[in-house]
């Protein structure tokens, strides 16, 4: 039985020849599963590196992994897995999508960061200052079922407007056979993103915005209004309810990690735990 924070045997099988896979000849290395629960293990707690229990090894070797990792692509290639396996299993929600962000508090010991630039590290390591002090924003898009399909970072003080069709674009849902999803038939946000640029978005891509309007003194816009789909706006509360249960999780809760890939290699691990909390028994 898998204690505290650590992957059941189930949740180990669907993912093991992704984070595992042979090893050719030479020096054997630290058990991947063991170093993978130490992961979580501060995924969860928000402890320090240092502070990890001698159980899963030595703490510079689980670091050392989880760069390793970070960096090779390994988490979002568990993360499509399991979408893969939601989408066979039909526990995904493919026609009605929701868009949202939160805002995460960072620790002053997070500023200055000391790579600068490159593929996948911003300039400003999606770090900026709000009413919160130092904060990084979170993108999410999830499904009417919660399960989180992707998401992007930003600085604090930007506009959810701005990075809505990036957090969009960034979508790709692998399937058996076909090009990946990218697409869905309902967009459901709240009236931060009200916005023509993204309405006009939505149009050319067939998909119906379901975002409440600005209350502002000014003229009706020209043409017939947009129907407004009340029952399916109140479903929004969804990933309202998902960023709450991201929270609960330390080391998102509060940004410790200096580099933007590093903290969005842990978001991308709370999308994967949350993944794996999907009752598959019944399907296998």
């Amino acid at each position: 039985m898998a204690g505290r924070y650590e992957l059941s045997d189930q949740s180990w099988e669907m993912i093991e020849d992704i984070v595992s896979p042979s090893q050719p000849i030479g020096r054997p290395r630290r058990d991947d599963r063991q170093v993978l629960n130490g992961i979580f293990w501060i995924l969860c707690s928000g402890a320090k590196w240092r502070d990890l229990p001698e159980r899963y090894g030595p703490w510079k070797t689980v670091h050392d992994r989880f760069r390793q990792w970070r960096d090779d692509g390994t988490f979002e290639a568990v993360l499509d897995r399991l979408h893969l396996k939601l989408r066979e299993d039909g526990l995904m929600d493919l026609d009605t999508w929701m868009i949202d962000s939160t805002s995460i508090r960072a620790t002053r010991a997070a500023s200055g960061g000391g790579k600068k630039g490159g593929p996948r590290e911003p300039v400003d390591h999606a770090l900026g200052r709000s009413r919160g002090g130092l904060t990084t924003k979170i993108h999410m898009v999830c499904d009417r079922h919660g399960w989180p399909l992707t998401f992007t970072l930003s600085p604090g003080q930007d506009a959810d407007t701005r990075h809505f069709i990036p957090t969009m674009e960034a979508i790709h849902l692998p399937g058996k056979v076909g090009r990946p999803r990218k697409r869905c038939r309902y967009v459901v946000a709240d009236k931060g993103y009200d916005s023509d640029a993204l309405r006009h978005y939505c149009d050319r891509y067939h998909m119906k915005p379901i975002i409440a309007q600005r209350k502002m003194k000014r003229r009706p816009r020209p043409g017939l209004p947009r129907g407004f789909d009340k029952p399916k706006y109140r479903e929004r509360n969804v990933i309202e309810r998902g960023f709450g249960w991201v929270k609960e999780l330390r080391r998102i809760a509060t940004r410790y990690d200096k580099l933007a890939s590093s903290f969005s290699a842990m978001v991308c691990l709370a999308c994967i735990d949350r993944c794996l909390r999907a009752d598959f028994s019944d399907k296998t």
